[in-house]
């Protein structure tokens, strides 16, 4: 990170960029300075210093996962053998495109993810033949979505 910008806060203008961005992150940068009556450079020059911060760590293309064909999400808590071996089964679990999220928790479980298959023969097999089969996993617990009914960005 540049030290220039080290103890940068966020202002309004830069809150309503990335409000904006949020709602559609394909909009181009000259439209947003229309909107927010400012420079396109301006816009520019905010969005890379965000991006230095890590503020923005990217955008992506949202696919609706039931459209192509997988219609089983299920979150898994997953429980080690031991602690230290969390780091060598996280790069395991890279390695299984179901899995699309995966997070590092307290409480009963050492790892808490959220996997996408087609149905439940395909849960079944990611579940049995390359999760579970992992090096240092000791075991799992599967609850299954029947609805996701809320998902968005923070609100800022």
């Amino acid at each position: 990170m540049d030290k220039k910008y080290s103890n940068y806060d966020l202002d309004n203008l830069d809150i309503q960029i990335l409000s904006i961005l949020m709602e559609n992150a394909s909009i181009p940068y000259t439209e947003i300075a229309k909107k927010l009556i400012v420079s396109g450079g301006t816009i520019h020059v905010r969005m890379k210093k965000m991006e230095e911060l890590g503020i923005i760590k990217g955008s992506q293309l949202i696919i609706n996962p039931q459209k192509v064909g997988f219609d089983i999400t299920a979150f898994l808590g997953i429980y080690l053998e031991k602690g230290s071996q969390y780091t060598d089964a996280v790069k395991q679990l890279q390695d299984i495109k179901e899995v699309v999220e995966l997070h590092y928790c307290t409480g009963q479980y050492s790892m808490f993810a959220k996997i996408v298959c087609r149905d439940t023969a395909h849960l079944r097999k990611v579940l049995n033949e390359d999760i579970q089969s992992l090096t240092g996993i000791q075991r799992t617990e599967t609850i299954i979505s029947l609805e996701e009914s809320i998902k968005r960005q923070i609100t800022l």
